[in-house]
C-alpha cells in the first residue's frame, strides 16, 4: 500500500491534527491554562473548517474505496461549520462545575463523530462506509450520556445506543445480501450487478432502515424525542442536524450510485415513509410541552421535507438537499442556543410555557427565535421559505405532484404549533417570566451567525448556484 495516499485526504487530516492538538492541550495543562481551552477549540474548529474547504481536484484512493471531489468536500465543511456552531453554544454548559473537567472529552468524542461522518460522506465501499457510521455512532452515544448524572441522560445514551446498535446491525444485514448477490463491496461495480431481485430488494429496505435510523425518519424515530430530551442541549443540537446531514447526503449518494437499477423501488420507499415522517410528526409537535421534544418532532418533519429532494436523485436534486441543510442548520443551531441559554438561567428542562411573556424580558433573543421559527415554518422572506420552494419544485419536477401537495398541506399544519410558541413569547402574560438573560460572547457570536444565515441565505443567490454548478446526481 502507498501510505502517502492518506496525506491527500486532507480534510480528514486536518481533523486528526485538530484532535492530537485539544487531546494533548487537555493532556498536560492545569490550573488557569485549562480557562483557555474553550477559545484553542473554538478557533481550531475555524481552522478546521477552513482548511477543508481548501481541499480542491477531485479523485479516488486505495482502489476506489474513497472519493474527494467539490460536493464532497464543500458538504464536509458544512458539517465542520455546524461542528463549530455546536462548540460555541456548548460554552455555558462546559464552564460548569459537574463538565469543565471533561472538556477534553467532549471535544474527542465530537471529533471523533465527526471523522466518522467524513468516511460516510466520501465511502465508495460499502466496508469503509460501515466503519464511518460506527465510528459516528459510538461516540455520539457517549455524548448523548454525558450527563450520565443530570437530566435523565444516561436514559437517553441506553436508548440511543441500542436502537443504534438494532440499526447497524439491520444495515449490514442488508449490505451481506447485496454482497451475496454481486460479489463486491465497491459501489461502482455492485451498480452493475443489481437486477431488482428479491433479495436485493430485501437489502434496499434492510439498508434504507438502518439509515433511516440516522435520519429519524417515521418509523424509525421512535429514539428520537426521548434521546433528544435527555442529551444536553449542544449534543441535541449536533444530533439534530449534523448527524442528519451526513445521513441524508450518504443514502443520497449510495441510492444513486449502487441502487440507480432499482429507482421505482426506492422510491416508493421514500414516498412512503416521508408522508409518514412529515404528517405523524406534525401531529406529535402540536401535543409537546417540553420544547426539547418538541424540537425532536419538528427535526423529523424536517426530515421529511429533506427527502422530497432525494426521492428524484438528480443534480439538481442534490443542490436542493444540501441547500435545504444549510438553511435547516443555521435556524436550528439558532432556536437550540436559545434553549440553551434560557436552560442555564432556569436550571430546568424547558417548556413552552417558559416562553410566555419572553419578550418583555429579554426582546432581542425573542426576535432571534421568532426569526428561526419562521425559518423552519417556510414564512418568507427568510432562508427557510427558499429552502422549502427548492425541496418541493425538486419534488414536482420528478412528478410527484400528490407528494407536494401533502407537504404543503403539513407545511400549513406546521405554521400553528411554531406560531404557538411565538404567540406565548409575545402575547401570553405570565407572573413569573424568565428573567433578563445575558449571553456569553460565544452564544452571541453563534446567535449572529445564525441570523446572518437565516436571513442573507435567502437573498444571495450565488449560494444556491454555487452549490448547482458542483452538484451530481
Amino acid at each position: 500500500m502507498n501510505y502517502i495516499q492518506f496525506f491527500a485526504m486532507r480534510p480528514e487530516v486536518s481533523l486528526l491534527c485538530v484532535y492530537l492538538v485539544l487531546f494533548l492541550y487537555d493532556l498536560f495543562t492545569t490550573g488557569h491554562t485549562r480557562r483557555l481551552y474553550h477559545p484553542l477549540a473554538c478557533i481550531s474548529m475555524v481552522v478546521l473548517t477552513a482548511l477543508t474547504l481548501s481541499d480542491t481536484g477531485s479523485f479516488t484512493l486505495f482502489g476506489g474505496m474513497y472519493e474527494s471531489n467539490a460536493m464532497i468536500v464543500f458538504m464536509k465543511a458544512i458539517l465542520a461549520f455546524g461542528s463549530m456552531l455546536v462548540v460555541l453554544l456548548s460554552h455555558n454548559w462546559l464552564r460548569a462545575e459537574h463538565t469543565f473537567y471533561k472538556q477534553g472529552e467532549f471535544y474527542v468524542l465530537l471529533l471523533s463523530t465527526l471523522l466518522g461522518m467524513y468516511f460516510m460522506i466520501s465511502a465508495r465501499h460499502f466496508l469503509l462506509l460501515f466503519i464511518g457510521m460506527e465510528l459516528a455512532s459510538l461516540p455520539l452515544a457517549c455524548l448523548v450520556a454525558f450527563d450520565k448524572y443530570r437530566h435523565n441522560s444516561a436514559e437517553a445514551g441506553i436508548k440511543y445506543i441500542l436502537t443504534s446498535m438494532f440499526s447497524s446491525a439491520v444495515m449490514l444485514y442488508g449490505i451481506s445480501f447485496l454482497y451475496g448477490t454481486t460479489g463486491t463491496l465497491y459501489f461502482d461495480d455492485m451498480a452493475a450487478g443489481i437486477t431488482g431481485s428479491p433479495m436485493q430488494m430485501f437489502a434496499l429496505v434492510l439498508f434504507f432502515a438502518g439509515l433511516g435510523f440516522k435520519i429519524s425518519l417515521v418509523p424509525f424515530h421512535l429514539w428520537t424525542a426521548d434521546s433528544y430530551q435527555g442529551a444536553p442541549t449542544a449534543v441535541t443540537a449536533f444530533l439534530s442536524v449534523i448527524s442528519k446531514g451526513a445521513a441524508v447526503f450518504t443514502l443520497f449518494v449510495v441510492l444513486t450510485k449502487v441502487f440507480g437499477g432499482m429507482v421505482e423501488q426506492w422510491q416508493f420507499i421514500i414516498y412512503a415513509t416521508t408522508v409518514a415522517s412529515i404528517t405523524i410528526a406534525n401531529l406529535m409537535a402540536m401535543k409537546q410541552h417540553f420544547l426539547k421534544r418538541f424540537m425532536a418532532f419538528s427535526s423529523i418533519s424536517q426530515a421529511g421535507y429533506i427527502m422530497l429532494a432525494v426521492i428524484g436523485g438528480r443534480a439538481t436534486d442534490m443542490t436542493a438537499m444540501v441547500y435545504y441543510i444549510i438553511v435547516y442548520m443555521v435556524a436550528n443551531m439558532a432556536v437550540f442556543a436559545i434553549i440553551g441559554s434560557i436552560e442555564k438561567v432556569l436550571h430546568c428542562a424547558v417548556r413552552r410555557e417558559h416562553c410566555r411573556g419572553l419578550y418583555g424580558t429579554n426582546p432581542k433573543l425573542t426576535l432571534v427565535m421568532t426569526l428561526a421559527l419562521f425559518s423552519l415554518a417556510g414564512i418568507p422572506p427568510f432562508a427557510g421559505f427558499f429552502s422549502k420552494f427548492f425541496v418541493f419544485m425538486s419534488a414536482f419536477g420528478a412528478g410527484f405532484w400528490v407528494l407536494v401537495f401533502i407537504a404543503l398541506i403539513n407545511t400549513v399544519i406546521s405554521l400553528y404549533y411554531y406560531l404557538l410558541i411565538v404567540k406565548a413569547m409575545y402575547m401570553e402574560r405570565c407572573d413569573t417570566p424568565v428573567p433578563p438573560i445575558k449571553c456569553d460572547p460565544y452564544t452571541r457570536i453563534t446567535l449572529m451567525l445564525c441570523v446572518a444565515g437565516i436571513v442573507l441565505l435567502g437573498v444571495c443567490s450565488f449560494v444556491y448556484a454555487g452549490i448547482d454548478s458542483i452538484s451530481f446526481g
